[in-house]
């Protein structure tokens, strides 16, 4: 058999179900003769962006893989793998690459050293004999420890050489998950019981353990509210008593407030990274990290309890030792805190969240969105800069995986892609991309993808004719001057070309009966978009209010 073959094989043995790519990689061909569905997109980055979504959403059980062909395919891919790398997403890219004949020749291009500083794990397969070996200990890196995207390069006389069938000696790889030190358990589980006001700060960690259950059972035990990272966001319901909301660039009024109270931090599944797109905790707390990544542990806080280990056996442990220590507390106190300030946190932000104003301001259209679907059987992503810092604080993800927040590189049109992947990953389940119109140009062509492809999902276009992130007095000569804020286009024809339902809403009322008839198009089998004409809003929920 060809190298091809034998990759593609290992693949379907490892249970891939797609695979995507632009044509020419001899990999399309051998994959699809192996049943492995081939899918072709018209950028390369959309193409990473829905084997990301594919994978958070299927939470390790299914691999999402990208291939590229030599040369600008593998160049092209460079910016949806960057966020996928920063916001810990494990897919599985599987580059050509000239023969190695070529390898150091300038100019060619080695994608395995040229994404190493955007990978867990990237290598060359250098004989066409190792391509079993390269494969196992590739999909090893993938499901053990911090989810990262991991490559592994494939030249094309590797992919072309010859593997008797005999080499191909190949069994699937298995999960592994650590435990915590039962030592540095008990002493956190102490260090939480005699706090007096403790706050739960929970990651992404938590979403691929699917410790979910074990989160809940013990906010309940230590009456802990609970606040999770942009990432993160959907590990703990956030309509339940204790939910404080997610803190990220923009965040939610009770995060503010009881993160400057704690006294004591627990992160469970989360690297406590300084970022931009999440909260600071103020010092002077008592901080508990529990991460599968001990490069994290000390790296931007001082930890007074570390504990490495996953996010599932680790809270089983300390669900455990704080039951052992004083079983269950029942006072409700930090509850009615928690409604309390978010009523009032609420109230500042109501106007907005219904106005009747035209142009349609962008909360009404994430708070209608929010009541016209079931958010039990739906996906939900943003896009980057104004949606997603919007939608943030004031869209409740209330399952797991509901929602994929995403962050730190923030590549605009990033959304798209995800939400296609997520409908891969949960056909049964509504697919929602909320992004702007600057967002749109980015990727938009890639709607055609979805209608050929027939992933049925719902787009939502807010188009305010601007970035409406960028503040006009810091470019004052270049906006007045030359109008480099603003934008122009029908967006909603643009998909209507492209074979999706579209329509474009002006009127705040048309809003929910919009996006209802979008959910008949999607019943059908086709791909939906909602152009809503917006007003630029300037007013956020900051971290620093």
């Amino acid at each position: 058999m060809k190298g091809a073959d034998a990759v593609a094989r290992i693949l379907k043995q490892e249970g891939v179900e797609f695979m995507g790519c632009i044509p020419y990689n001899t990999l399309e061909e051998a994959a699809a003769v192996a049943g492995i569905r081939p899918i072709i997109f018209r950028q390369e980055r959309v193409g990473v962006n829905l084997a990301d979504g594919y994978s958070r959403v299927t939470n390790g059980r299914g691999t999402g893989v990208f291939t590229m062909q030599a040369g600008p395919g593998a160049e092209n891919a460079f910016a949806g793998v960057a966020q996928a790398y920063a916001d810990s997403a494990p897919i599985l890219l599987l580059p050509a690459s000239a023969g190695l004949d070529r390898a150091g020749v300038r100019p060619t291009f080695s994608p395995s050293q040229s994404y190493r500083e955007v990978t867990k794990w990237s290598e060359r397969v250098n004989l066409v004999e190792r391509i079993p070996e390269m494969m196992r200990r590739a999909f090893s890196q993938l499901r053990s420890g911090r989810p990262s995207p991991v490559l592994l390069e494939l030249p094309t006389d590797i992919l072309g050489g010859d593997l008797p069938e005999s080499a191909l000696n190949y069994r699937p790889v298995k999960r592994f998950r650590a435990a915590g030190d039962p030592q540095e358990v008990r002493e956190a589980a102490k260090a939480l019981t005699r706090a007096k006001r403790p706050v739960i700060h929970a990651g992404q960690g938590v979403l691929y353990a699917e410790a979910w259950r074990e989160l809940i059972t013990l906010a309940e035990l230590l009456q802990a509210p609970v606040m999770t990272t942009l990432s993160g966001k959907s590990a703990f319901p956030e309509n339940h008593p204790l939910a404080l909301g997610t803190g990220g660039a923009t965040t939610t009024g009770p995060v503010v407030h009881f993160l400057k109270r704690a006294d004591v931090v627990l992160g469970i599944g989360c690297s406590f990274t300084r970022t931009h797109f999440g909260v600071d905790v103020p010092p002077g707390k008592l901080m508990i990290h529990s991460t599968n990544d001990d490069s994290d542990i000390n790296k931007d806080y001082s930890i007074d309890h570390a504990i490495w280990g996953d996010a599932k056996p680790v809270l089983t442990q300390l669900i455990e030792e704080v039951k052992a220590l004083t079983g269950a507390s029942e006072d409700g106190e930090a509850a009615k805190e928690v409604r309390a300030v978010k009523e009032e946190w609420l109230r500042e932000w109501m106007p907005k969240l219904t106005s009747d104003e035209t142009p349609i301001n962008p909360y009404r259209v994430i708070w209608d969105l929010a009541q016209a679907i079931d958010r039990k059987q739906a996906v939900v992503t943003h896009d980057s800069g104004s949606p997603r810092d919007q939608m943030i604080p004031f869209f409740e993800a209330v399952s797991p995986r509901g929602f994929i927040g995403w962050g730190k590189s923030t590549q605009l049109g990033y959304g798209l892609g995800l939400a296609m992947g997520a409908k891969m990953a949960a056909p049964e389940k509504l697919a929602v991309n909320v992004m702007g119109d600057y967002a749109f140009g980015m990727v938009g062509l890639d709607v055609e993808t979805a209608v050929r492809e027939r992933i049925p999902l719902l787009t939502i276009v807010m188009n305010n004719s601007a970035m409406g992130i960028y503040d006009s007095d810091r470019f004052p000569v270049a906006n007045e001057r030359y109008g480099t804020k603003y934008l122009t286009g029908n967006y909603a024809e643009v998909a209507a070309a492209l074979g999706g339902y579209n329509e474009r809403v002006e009127s705040p009322s048309e809003i929910i009966p919009a996006i209802g008839r979008a959910r008949q198009a999607i019943a059908a089998g086709q791909p939906a978009l909602l152009e809503i004409i917006t007003r630029e809003e300037r007013a956020f929920s900051h971290k620093d209010r």
